[in-house]
């Protein structure tokens, strides 16, 4: 694993006149700017970085996964998009414990959701998302914006540090042949510096340039998928693909300390950011000294306790009713539990959900129109199932693994329906005429990076790239608080004397954040030091 804490490199807030783009890695960012300069807006942008990412960023995301994005348009309309797919039909509870207890040769009744394999693939909603999203908001046609990502594949890259540190999961993972060709080079993970080449993925992409996503749900890319599941023993079908697709939604929002910040509802974590955020405010979090065990413990806190709601709730809104976790009522009625010692009596949530670490890709793309764009892929953890469907170089998501086996869960498993999503864009109205978009990413992570990247802004009036920068602290699943080894000195102990467990943990468990901004007119970035990446403007 990369020790980042060993880099002491300066970054500061880019800035751009026609387009800022930030991202995770490099030739990513670059092919965002590529696409603006083509006449490409913001939206066309995110697609053309997201589509890179997936070739360059292979550990991370890819088609065969899920996109989301929240955005506020050149109109001033705020929305989202969301393209994520759900459980094959056939995909019962007792299905997949038969399937399961077979397997592994156990009774049904001990089968337990896995956190890989055939079962934990979901309808991946990439493809889809990236044609709706170009065609409903972009400029340029999709087979212009996947050009770049095509390129990349065909000619080849030299693979980033810490991606190639991430790569070695792939080794384990993969076990079939296509999989292993398609994903390892001389049947090893690429190191840093080594070039990669995806001749497959990019025939692929070529393929969805020139027919539109329908080769994927409807056509022999469809079939391939649904081939590559059923030949482990899962349920998935070429019908469950071809029903498939996006959806606009309403964002859901709260205003923190006077800015306005929005996230995507239900089935997604964005209510979690929200609920906490509100509980923050009646508590007066962000009223301490930066540098403080208050300021850590009140937000940590506040935190917590909307996990705790968040993760008994949050389901897909199509098969159960969820409370309003991000009104104000609630919220203060939640702050009455938070003294000045840890809670004892309140858990971070429902256990099992095998999400605290997942791995993403986010970018943020703003342009001279006055569109901001948060855009996330993932295939949830890393590389996904470990299935890669024939020889289309396609990985296939395990966000499946998110569901449970027990009918009492809230996330349990039901046919067409879509698991507890933890990925979530931001959209944040600073002002007047003042927009940024912003994420940090990382499973559990993200709502927590959510709080405190808008609490650096909002009330230490940091810069963009100061409020990455910051030193961030994190709750774990096991209830211990995680903390970064450059965090002011004295709050770890302090935290301690709180009844906290206090854990020091390395940077890279700490998310990767990006953000943009467009105030007035003004174009600017910022991309965080715990990754690959890059924010360029031009």
């Amino acid at each position: 694993m990369v020790d980042i804490d060993k880099y002491h490199s300066r970054r500061s807030t880019v800035y751009g006149q026609r387009g800022v783009v930030s991202t995770s890695q490099p030739l990513a960012a670059q092919a965002g700017i590529e696409i603006l300069r083509q006449g490409g807006n913001a939206f066309d942008a995110a697609v053309a970085t997201a589509a890179v990412l997936n070739v360059v960023e292979p550990t991370s995301t890819g088609i065969g996964g899920d996109v989301f994005g929240l955005y506020r348009t050149a109109d001033g309309d705020v929305g989202a998009i969301r393209s994520c797919g759900g459980a094959p039909a056939e995909a019962t509870v007792d299905n997949v414990r038969q399937a399961v207890a077979e397997e592994e040769e156990i009774d049904p009744e001990d089968a337990e959701m896995p956190d890989t394999g055939p079962h934990t693939v979901t309808v991946p909603g990439t493809a889809r998302g990236w044609e709706t999203t170009v065609e409903e908001l972009g400029n340029l046609t999709l087979s212009e914006v996947l050009q770049p990502a095509i390129n990349y594949a065909k000619e080849g890259y030299p693979v980033t540090e810490i991606i190639a540190s991430h790569w070695g999961y792939a080794e384990e993972l993969f076990t079939d042949d296509h999989a292993r060709d398609a994903y390892l080079l001389n049947d090893r993970a690429p190191k840093m510096g080594e070039t990669m080449h995806f001749p497959e993925l990019g025939a692929t992409m070529e393929a969805i340039a020139e027919k539109g996503a329908d080769v994927v749900y409807e056509g022999e890319i469809a079939e391939k998928i649904a081939n590559e599941v059923q030949s482990k023993g899962g349920f998935m079908t070429v019908d469950d693909l071809a029903e498939f697709e996006p959806e606009f939604l309403e964002p859901v929002s709260t205003t923190y300390n006077g800015v306005e910040v929005f996230e995507l509802p239900p089935n997604n974590q964005g209510l979690i950011a929200l609920e906490a955020l509100n509980i923050a405010q009646v508590r007066g979090a962000g009223e301490h000294d930066l540098h403080t065990v208050e300021r850590v413990h009140e937000f940590a806190e506040s935190l917590r306790l909307a996990f705790h709601d968040g993760h008994r709730y949050i389901t897909d809104p199509k098969y159960e009713e969820i409370p309003p976790l991000n009104s104000m009522d609630y919220a203060e009625k939640r702050a009455e539990k938070i003294g000045d010692e840890r809670m004892e009596d309140v858990s971070f949530g429902v256990p099992d959900a095998n999400a605290e670490d997942a791995d993403t890709v986010l970018l943020c793309v703003a342009d001279d129109e006055g569109n901001v764009v948060s855009y996330i892929n993932s295939r949830f953890a890393g590389f996904g199932s470990g299935l890669v469907a024939g020889d289309t170089g396609i990985a296939l998501q395990n966000r499946g693994s998110s569901f449970s086996l027990d009918e009492d869960h809230p996330n349990v498993l039901e046919p067409g329906k879509r698991p507890f999503h933890t990925l979530i864009p931001g959209i944040a109205r600073l002002g007047e005429d003042d927009w940024a978009a912003f994420g940090v990413m990382g499973g559990y992570m993200q709502p927590q990076g959510h709080v405190q990247v808008i609490s650096n802004l909002v009330d230490y009036d940091m810069s963009l790239q100061e409020a990455l920068d910051e030193p961030r602290w994190r709750y774990r699943e096991d209830g211990t608080i995680a903390v970064e080894e450059h965090i002011a000195s004295g709050v770890p102990t302090k935290l301690a004397r709180k009844g906290h467990d206090v854990r020091i943990l390395e940077g890279l468990q700490f998310g990767g954040a990006q953000i943009v901004r467009n105030d007035n007119g003004t174009l600017s970035g910022a991309t965080d030091p715990r990754k690959d990446g890059l924010s360029i403007g031009y």
